[in-house]
């Protein structure tokens, strides 16, 4: 058994205006990582497209058809100001749906150990009925949904340390009981959500805020005394990951101080719960990381202890 890298040309092809940090580079950033002659053995597949049924899950119709019609044919189209389509912004979107689905596929297959799923537009601020924080659909959730919908599985849980909080994954796993949701961000910060008393209508939901400049110590202390034993308590059939790397101390966009080891080390906590819950099954999928360096060392060690443990 392998890990499976999940990714696709054209997620390089939604490109953000000049100064945006959320940059076509941030992708051929941890392509250049992962071609080391240390991830050879990875399982690389290409990201088909989702479907339009895998996205009415989390999201409306009315939603997904505006924001079809909203993508531009030159240019780009500003959603709000941080959020822009540009003309080949609707296939990667498509693609990351369907990388984050396939994985989900592949997993439960038994093909794969695990699965890392490089793509781009991000997906866990983007709400049921907005599009926001450079995402468009939420494509973490959208996977925990393809879980129990076309496999049957009763306990997802989906896990995200991203520094900003995932108020979209949050909004559209909201009314749904058979995903435990937990998180651990930078409060106050961007989208402003995240408080400890958002619990879900099935107190499913689990937030960790995290102050400014909080370092690894304290974030180990929360994963390993709150948010894993939550998890575990649950026993969940698959573990799904909104990994995103911007709690990094060179990153430009947050306040969190965690190193690259810190990231290797929620990494293998991770697969440690999956190994004693759902016979190692993971599944993460990128979200943040804004310092292209500290990206990509990150997500290099990331995968480098998946595919250790999923070997």
């Amino acid at each position: 058994m392998t890990t499976a890298y999940f990714s696709h040309p054209a997620c390089l092809a939604h490109v953000n205006p000049p100064g945006h940090p959320e940059q076509v580079a941030r992708l051929k950033a941890i392509e250049a990582a992962l071609s080391a002659p240390g991830f050879a053995a990875l399982d690389r597949r290409a990201a088909p497209l989702g479907t339009e049924e895998m996205i009415r899950r989390a999201h409306s119709k009315a939603f997904i058809d505006a924001l079809h019609d909203a993508v531009p044919e030159t240019g780009w189209t500003q959603i709000d100001p941080d959020t822009t389509l540009s003309p080949d912004s609707w296939e990667a979107a498509m693609r990351a749906v369907g990388g984050v689905t396939a994985a989900v596929d592949a997993v439960l297959a038994g093909e794969v150990s695990n699965a890392f799923v490089a793509v781009r537009p991000p997906g866990h601020h983007a709400e049921r009925a907005r599009a926001m924080g450079f995402c468009l659909f939420s494509n973490v959730a959208i996977g925990a949904l393809h879980a129990l919908e076309t496999h049957g599985l009763m306990r997802v849980a989906v896990l995200d340390f991203d520094v900003h909080h995932g108020n979209g994954t949050q909004d559209v796993l909201w009314n749904e009981s058979r995903i435990h949701f937990a998180s651990s961000h930078q409060m106050p910060l961007f989208p402003g959500t995240g408080a400890r008393h958002e619990k879900g209508a099935y107190l499913q939901i689990n937030n960790v805020p995290l102050s400014e400049g909080t370092g690894g110590a304290e974030m180990r202390a929360a994963w390993d005394g709150e948010i894993l034993p939550w998890i575990e308590e649950w026993g969940p059939e698959l573990i799904l990951v909104s990994a995103g790397f911007d709690a990094h101390a060179r990153d430009p966009l947050a306040g969190l101080h965690w190193t690259t080891e810190d990231f290797g080390w929620i990494t293998d906590r991770i697969c440690d719960l999956a190994a004693r819950c759902c016979g190692g099954r993971v599944v993460s999928t990128l979200e943040g990381g804004y310092d292209l360096e500290a990206l990509a060392e990150s997500v290099g060690l990331h995968v480098e202890i998946l595919m250790e443990r999923g070997a």
